[in-house]
């Protein structure tokens, strides 16, 4: 996941993203190096947050749509 990339280009602290989204710290510093991840239930509210898709979290791009 991206959760770290984005919240630097956002500006934000670990402890604003905590804050935020009603977690602790920890929470955020483990989904940051990957020995957690977050549920499904905060994947909105993490792209809300940084202004991103639910996509752009995991560093994917969604597949082009034939014409």
């Amino acid at each position: 996941m991206r959760i770290k990339e984005l919240r630097e280009r956002r500006g934000l602290t670990r402890i604003q993203v905590a804050d935020r989204l009603g977690l602790s710290v920890v929470a955020v510093r483990k989904w940051e190096c990957g020995q957690a991840y977050p549920s499904a239930d905060k994947l909105p509210a993490l792209a809300d947050l940084f202004h991103c898709s639910i996509d752009e979290l995991y560093g994917r791009t969604p597949p082009q749509t034939a014409s």
